[in-house]
């Protein structure tokens, strides 16, 4: 329950951290993107600043679940963040929810319970190889590569979409990471001796480094679904290809993917709300 606890409010700090990175990014010079100077035009921006002070925030939560729990428990949480978002969103941008943004918020939800109900994750206890973990960051790194190849031919929403994709893809290898460096820094004085911390930072960097992109490329109900389905998924697998997680199989997977599904579903249902489709142009930055 601590592990729940602590992921609802990684969830809640991200879904901010999205809302106020949207709001400074959506004003940057279309010629910025995939540029260094993209980061150079946001630090100066309160609202990204304020937004990066909430994903640290949410990365010492989810740190914090994973002492408790494994990835294929905790990530999947952080599904909230999406309707956390648009909650935040209806905020900042004064945008009101109607009903069919409420069922679709219930949609997903309830896609959520059934994955934990079906899955039934429990944590495991293998200590991953270096060999392993070279393996796990090649095959990352030629997901990435091969999205980011995609992104390049595709424009608008679209592009946005497959940006949120390899955000997540990112994220889930940087919880993975975390996850590691949460059982090699058992003392403050090994920090700054361990191999996983630094790959957790550089993989972190680099995510967000596609996520800014995300965000600059299209409307933030474009790079949300993409961004918050894949992470979890992704994070399921990383569990238990890398720590030897368990998750339940057989008949359970029919309610798995029955649940995977209801997740997609309500995801997309929520971003083509008609409030946010009406706002469309405001957040897409044009």
């Amino acid at each position: 329950m601590i592990a729940v606890a602590l992921a609802v409010l990684a969830a809640a700090s991200n879904a901010l951290a999205s809302v106020l990175q949207r709001r400074a990014a959506r004003t940057a010079p279309a010629g910025q993107a995939f540029r260094i100077g993209l980061i150079a035009y946001l630090i100066h921006r309160p609202a990204w600043l304020g937004g990066i002070a909430a994903l640290i925030g949410g990365f010492v939560f989810q740190a914090g679940a994973l002492m408790f729990g494994g990835l294929s428990l905790v990530q999947p949480i952080l599904v909230v963040e999406l309707p956390l978002t648009m909650m935040f969103i209806s905020r900042v941008f004064r945008v009101r929810l109607d009903r069919r943004s409420w069922l679709a918020v219930g949609v997903l939800t309830a896609g959520l319970v059934m994955l934990l109900l079906g899955a039934s994750p429990s944590e495991g206890h293998q200590v991953p190889s270096r060999m392993v973990w070279a393996v796990a960051t090649l095959v990352t790194l030629g997901l990435v590569a091969l999205l980011l190849t995609v992104a390049r031919l595709a424009t608008g929403a679209g592009r946005a979409a497959i940006l949120g994709v390899a955000a997540g893809l990112g994220f889930s290898f940087t919880a993975a990471l975390m996850k590691q460096a949460v059982r090699d820094v058992e003392r403050p004085s090994v920090l700054l001796t361990t191999w996983t911390v630094y790959a957790m930072v550089l993989a972190g960097l680099v995510s967000l480094f596609l996520l800014q992109n995300a965000f600059q490329s299209g409307p933030l109900v474009a790079v949300q679904p993409a961004l918050t389905v894949s992470d979890p998924v992704a994070s399921i697998g990383y569990g238990v290809g890398l720590f030897d997680e368990s998750i339940r199989l057989g008949a359970w997977s029919v309610l798995e993917l029955l649940a995977v599904g209801l997740i997609v579903y309500g995801s997309v249902l929520l971003a083509q709300s008609p409030p946010f489709r009406r706002n469309k142009v405001m957040a897409a930055g044009t």
